[in-house]
């Protein structure tokens, strides 16, 4: 150590409270910046605060508990924002799903009438066209992807997705299916 310099230990009293008023003003902009919510702000500093007592943390100086405590909040504020936004789009997808329970009974009828039309059809396709038409819609992934997992190239996928619907249309004809 160097002259008077001495090790701060978060769990003495008067090294946390040293540590708490030299960096609890940074710690809090740094976590509103990215959470945009003052109550959360707050919390997730509190929480880093907590955790360095717990494990009984030791500084050479106030930059290095700044330093470990602005690591800590930030990766809590990424966290707690990447949660807020997936439950926001949960929420949301719950509202929609919610508007399309309150459809008329025929509505109902028709829908389920065109997923069976279009299971009969797809069941009708060769295997090599059925499984790119289904990585591609119910798997949600992109032509170079299906291609790694099927071992073929990208242009193949294509022309096979191609392939595959232009045969689809031709199962299911354009007047038997409940189009919303």
């Amino acid at each position: 150590m160097f002259g008077s310099e001495k090790t701060l230990r978060a769990a003495d009293e008067n090294d946390f409270r040293l540590i708490y008023d030299s960096v609890m003003p940074v710690l809090y902009k740094v976590v509103y910046n990215i959470v945009r919510e003052e109550d959360a702000a707050e919390d997730i500093c509190h929480d880093a605060l907590i955790k360095m007592m717990e494990k009984n943390m030791e500084f050479p100086s106030i930059n290095d508990s700044k330093y470990w405590l602005i690591r800590v909040v930030k990766n809590a504020s990424l966290n707690y924002a990447n949660r807020r936004t997936r439950e926001r789009k949960a929420y949301e997808k719950a509202l929609k799903e919610d508007v399309r329970k309150s459809e008329s009974g025929e509505i109902t009828v028709l829908k389920e009438e065109t997923v069976n039309t279009v299971q009969l059809a797809l069941e009708k396709l060769p295997i090599k066209l059925r499984i790119v038409l289904q990585l591609k819609e119910y798997g949600d992934l992109n032509y170079k992807e299906i291609g790694r997992i099927l071992g073929i190239t990208e242009g193949n996928v294509k022309v096979r997705v191609f392939r595959a619907r232009e045969q689809l249309a031709k199962y299911i004809g354009e007047t038997d299916v409940y189009m919303p």
